[in-house]
């Protein structure tokens, strides 16, 4: 019996001590090793991976992508843009170059058509209604493209239907001054005006002669403005160059707010509550009909009346004048009408965008959105396939690489393939409507990339000044085309350049101070970190406000791939740049923003507005002081977080150190936003970056409130300016908080 205990008690002995010695090693080598995550979290950007990616971006690819897109017209909702839907999804659902997921997301949005069975027109009529001069309504067809019967007749969406006839008069560029002065010289009661493209967004040419009594306007594209004066097309314009052919009409969307008109701040979804149609501003009040210079030439040069000014004359071997109003005396239109037959209407109608998602692994709740609109008015080589051919080679080759198991993004990335932007950047706002609370709060950056070229020059970038430091990193890894030694950095700094207090010599970026593509649903409605790429040409070549075939029937393959870029190797460096981009954003373990570079934007739009404003304020008993504070608080805290970045071993610091610092760095456009600052402004809450109309470098809400205070003299709109500085040293120094590392 003792012995059988003896025995037990050995026994449980050993099981005992070979426990302890299991447990000690277990614990000790759990205790010694990582957890499999531990290299992912800390993991930073691959940059063998950006020069994997670089080298397999292909011209023939973008140059494939972008034959497959131009085959057909494809204008929003149309039977053209169907296939384009088609052709994406397919791209992206492909099962060795796809990506995670992609699918078509419809809205139901208010578009305006003209009637097929009815072609708009416009004529001169004699007192007898005899028809003596009628506008062409289709352009001149040099190739099948022209001919394709999708191509839809030049007009001017959401200029209403109507039969106006009247005088015509010249009113230059139909700015609100141009109006103002041809209304001293020419009773405009009753008019068609004429005007041309520039100075004024095309809606704000009819809303601006409405008042004058104008009833109609047609709108075309002066030679001087777009062709460097030349005109024929037997030797000088399109098929012998880029430059726009005589009978070339720019199409476009004639209203002011982005979005969906009748769903503001809400998705168009089928049930969604829409405003009344009367309740729709800034679109045109009259009838207007865009048409091409080789009749306007016809119209213009037999106008009677004085001569309009030096800077009012134009590309025509003829005389300016205001109109009589009407035509001169000796002309075969004299004592006729211009008339104009509209049959324009408005419908509610499904738009699809295209979305794609590759799923990020360590942070798949922060997003990258890279982004571009499909729909183009005709072909759209240039606007916007250039864009889209470079998004589907961007695609293939990440997608490539997450399906071989390569790569997997830190963060993930989105990418839209917008409808319906031509008619008012429709898709993506309301995209950025219906999923406003979580793109605000997990949104990193969102890139744009619309035209991307323009021309085979150098690069032209826009963006919020953090986004300034990635460009210029990826830009100068990327080899300008025709220059193999020459990075896309040092080419651009020869063409376009400023002197920066902290880096010296460097390219000189634009900001998105307006709404002139998809980007502006982010910046300016959500206060997302937003730029916008492209390749441009050499202004000092041509006076061009755009490459030439811009929204005209000529916008084709053979346009781009003889013109604009041969051997798509601009669409590369775009590619190649625009992707290098978008990896650092989605991978870099810290996000490459920079709150010092947008301190020193701050800091030059501060030092133009004291000396534009600050004298003329003082007066007002208005001071200047609290601005001056703000933007010297928020150049401490950029300094002081910049410092904190770089005294920090991230790679060794716990991961939510690195994710608190990329929160402040990724939510800093949202302080600068104030839903009551621009009331009468659709979609601009961004008190830095809004649209603006006084033509200033510097903050634009102030900037206007001053213009119409200087104007008008009333003390409520001296009140309106303090108010801006209010609104402005306010949301800088609730930006400067959020650099602050606590409370």
């Amino acid at each position: 019996m003792l012995k059988q205990a003896l025995l037990g008690v050995l026994c449980a002995a050993v099981v005992l001590s070979i426990g302890i010695l299991i447990g000690h090693f277990g614990i000790s080598k759990s205790s010694t090793s990582e957890p499999s995550w531990v290299k992912d979290v800390v993991k930073d950007v691959d940059e063998n991976l950006i020069q994997q990616f670089l080298s397999e971006v292909k011209t023939s690819e973008i140059e494939q992508n972008l034959r497959e897109l131009t085959k057909i017209p494809h204008m929003a909702t149309s039977p053209g843009d169907e296939q384009t839907v088609q052709f994406m999804l397919k791209r992206w659902k492909d099962p060795d170059s796809g990506l995670d997921d992609a699918w078509r997301q419809e809205y139901a949005v208010y578009l305006s058509f003209p009637d097929p069975d009815k072609p708009n027109k416009v004529t001169v009529v004699d007192p007898s209604d005899a028809e003596l001069f009628s506008v062409r309504e289709k352009e001149k067809p040099y190739y099948d493209d022209q001919k394709h019967p999708d191509v839809v007749q030049p007009y001017a969406a959401y200029a209403p239907a109507g039969h106006p006839r009247g005088k015509l008069v010249y009113a230059h560029q139909g700015k609100a001054s141009d109006y103002e002065q041809l209304n001293k010289t020419v009773d405009l009661t009753g008019t068609i005006a004429i005007t041309r493209y520039g100075g004024a967004g095309r809606a704000a040419k009819a809303i601006n002669g409405a008042p004058y009594g104008v009833i109609g306007v047609l709108v075309y594209t002066d030679p001087l403005d777009i062709n460097d004066g030349l005109m024929s097309d037997t030797n000088e314009t399109y098929p012998h160059s880029w430059y726009l052919p005589p009978s070339g009409v720019e199409r476009g969307s004639y209203s002011i707010p982005f979005g969906d008109m009748l769903t503001p701040y809400l998705a168009a979804k089928d049930d969604t509550y829409r405003i009344p149609r009367e309740n729709v501003t800034e679109i045109p009040p009259i009838p207007v009909q865009p048409i091409g210079f080789e009749d306007a030439y016809t119209l213009i040069c037999e106008l009677g009346g004085d001569a309009a000014p030096n800077d009012w004359q134009g590309g025509f071997n003829c005389t300016y004048n205001y109109g009589g109003p009407g035509f001169k005396e000796e002309s075969v239109f004299n004592n006729s009408d211009v008339k104009l037959d509209i049959y324009n209407h408005e419908t509610i109608i499904n738009s699809s965008n295209v979305m794609g998602i590759i799923r990020g692994s360590v942070e798949p709740d922060r997003y990258v959105i890279y982004g571009n609109h499909r729909d183009s008015w005709v072909h759209g080589a240039i606007d916007p396939s250039s864009g889209t051919s470079v998004m589907l080679e961007i695609t293939r080759v990440l997608g490539s690489m997450v399906k071989q198991g390569k790569w997997r993004p830190r963060r993930s990335i989105i990418f839209g393939s917008w409808g319906a932007e031509e008619f008012g950047l429709i898709g993506s706002a309301e995209y950025t409507e219906e999923y406003f609370t979580k793109l605000s709060q997990r949104t990193v950056s969102y890139i744009n990339v619309d035209i991307a070229t323009f021309a085979n020059a150098t690069l032209r970038a826009s963006g919020v000044p953090s986004v300034q430091n990635v460009i210029f990193q990826a830009s100068q890894q990327v080899s300008a085309p025709g220059h193999d030694s020459l990075s896309v950095y040092d080419n651009w700094i020869k063409y376009s350049n400023r002197t920066s207090p902290t880096h010296g010599l460097i390219p000189r970026m634009g900001y998105l101070t307006g709404a002139g593509s998809d980007y502006a649903a982010f910046i300016h409605y959500l206060g997302i970190a937003s730029m916008d790429l492209s390749y441009t040409y050499d202004r000092t070549k041509t006076n061009a406000r755009i490459y030439p075939a811009y929204h005209t029937a000529y916008d084709t393959f053979d346009y781009a791939s003889k013109y604009i870029d041969p051997g798509f190797v601009s669409h590369q460096a775009v590619a190649r740049t625009a992707g290098n981009i978008l990896i650092r954003l989605a991978d870099s373990l810290l996000l490459p923003l920079s709150c010092n570079d947008y301190a020193e934007s701050l800091e030059d739009y501060l030092k133009e507005a004291v000396t534009l404003y600050e004298a003329q304020l003082q007066t007002k008993g208005i001071s200047m002081d609290p601005l001056k504070w703000a933007v010297a608080n928020f150049r401490r805290e950029a300094t002081n977080l910049n410092e904190l970045i770089s005294s920090s071993d991230l790679v060794n610091e716990t991961p939510l150190k690195v994710r608190r610092i990329n929160d402040q760095l990724m939510l800093l456009d949202r302080a600068f936003l104030n839903p009551y600052a621009f009331p009468d402004q659709y979609g601009f809450r961004h008190v830095i970056w809004a649209s603006s109309s006084a033509g200033k470098p510097t903050f634009p809400g102030l900037a206007d409130a001053f213009a119409r205070a200087q104007s008008s003299g009333e003390s409520r709109d001296w009140e309106k300016v303090h108010y801006h500085l209010s609104v402005l040293s306010q949301a800088i120094d609730g930006a400067a908080s959020m650099l602050a590392e606590v409370i």
